[in-house]
């Protein structure tokens, strides 16, 4: 057993009511979430902390915390200058971190 931090893909989940809300999107807005959602399993860290830290990420999406009295609670993407958007937080569990999905919206 190594005692390495886990690095990515990191793992992603649905609640069964942000789930349901992606199944009924519209084809582009569903094509846009899963392009954040690849974004997201492959970052170092999912919450891109730091100055300038999402400056790697598409400009279509950015990720800021959903509220700034909880910088390590929940996130969001907003995505295509807030047409639509994924709240989401991760969990960094030593065994299997985890980002699980809890809202999607697309407009």
């Amino acid at each position: 057993m190594s005692d390495e931090l886990p690095r990515p893909p990191w793992q992603m989940d649905w609640t069964g009511e942000a789930r349901q809300e992606f199944e009924r999107m519209p084809p582009d807005g569903r094509q846009l979430i899963l392009a954040a959602r690849a974004e997201l399993v492959t970052a170092l860290d999912p919450y891109y902390r730091g100055i300038d830290a999402d400056a790697s990420l598409p400009h279509w999406i950015t990720v800021r915390p959903l509220a700034s009295t909880s910088p390590g609670g929940a996130h969001i993407a907003d995505l295509a200058g807030g047409r639509g958007w994924v709240v989401f937080t991760f969990i960094r569990r030593h065994a299997e971190p985890q980002i699980t999905v809890t809202d999607t919206f697309w407009a």
